[in-house]
């Protein structure tokens, strides 16, 4: 069981890492509704698929849509470790429940103001978010906080960016500087959570349509992530991460940084700043950055929650 089951928003791009964060919030957090944005895919496809995985776990909550491309900079995907379809790897079954609206921000806004203290889980470009803050800036007095994954201390995209900071910097500064709580679930932490051999092997013997699927994207992803690096045994499953740092915090250690978000620069687009200061005259802490994750426990979590799900 979870430590305690928080009411989210699920701001994704599905992707192989967003949609066991989608399990793993059916699971553990009481699941106010999942919104798409265009970042591992475009719009279309992170839409199509997060469709995908609300019939596969049998949720009853709303899809709804959202930006199909970034505030300022150029939109661009991440098919070189996703696939063109953002979920290359497994048959995926054709989604039968309809999308439920195509404006991300005004469901965001809308359901923070029905549901104070709700939090803000986000997996992908920040855009939606930013759009949300924009047309009402009132929903940081009932957000209790956003957790999400991006950052570190380096990048994947380029030498001193993650992806869904670089996608759209200029969102993600937004968000950062907003004075709303915040955790960071960063490449630092992410990179320690493989999927594995044998952590894939156990997701394959629970059995079912929706093990098979998530075991084949597994085996496409980290077949992906140990041809483009030199020391990772399976790819980094970064994603389920921010929901788990809700659910689940005692698997993890964190450290409370200020961090800042630099959105322009050839060499410094996207790069999240992490202030490791001692001085004592250092900025204030905006942000619980997760440093260290219980791997093992954390992958018997997602393991529970598959087995768990209907399929």
């Amino acid at each position: 069981m979870s430590e305690s089951t928080p009411a989210i928003i699920l701001d994704c791009d599905p992707g192989h890492d967003d949609v066991v964060a989608i399990v793993a919030a059916a699971r553990h957090t009481d699941l106010l509704g999942i919104t798409t944005v265009a970042g591992n895919a475009p719009l279309d496809r992170t839409t199509y698929n997060a469709r995908v995985m609300r019939d596969l776990l049998g949720l009853e909550v709303e899809v709804h849509s959202g930006a199909a491309g970034p505030l300022v900079v150029a939109p661009a995907f991440a098919g070189y470790v996703h696939g063109e379809s953002g979920l290359d790897g497994a048959e995926l079954p054709e989604p039968t429940t309809p999308l439920d609206g195509t404006d991300a921000a005004r469901f965001i806004v809308d359901t923070i103001h029905a549901r104070p203290g709700c939090h803000l889980v986000v997996t992908g470009p920040m855009t939606n978010i930013a759009l949300a803050l924009v047309q009402d800036p009132s929903i940081r007095d009932d957000l209790a906080g956003i957790s999400f994954m991006g950052g570190g201390t380096f990048g994947n995209r380029t030498p001193t960016a993650e992806f869904n900071i670089w996608a759209d910097p200029h969102a993600a500064r937004v968000v950062v500087d907003s004075g709303i709580p915040l955790i960071m679930a960063g490449l630092d932490v992410t990179h320690q959570f493989q999927a594995t051999s044998d952590r894939i092997d156990r997701v394959r013997a629970i059995g079912g349509p929706l093990a098979t699927v998530l075991s084949d994207l597994f085996t496409f992803f980290s077949a992906n992530y140990r041809e483009r690096h030199d020391d990772l045994e399976g790819a980094a499953v970064h994603d389920p991460l921010a929901v788990l740092a809700l659910t689940h915090p005692s698997l993890f250690s964190v450290a409370e940084r200020f961090v800042a978000v630099v959105d322009s620069g050839e060499l410094t687009r996207g790069m999240t700043v992490v202030d490791r200061r001692t001085l004592v005259d250092r900025p204030t802490p905006n942000c619980r950055v997760l440093e260290t994750v219980d791997a093992p426990a954390a992958w018997d979590v997602i393991v529970e929650a598959i087995a768990a799900a209907r399929g």
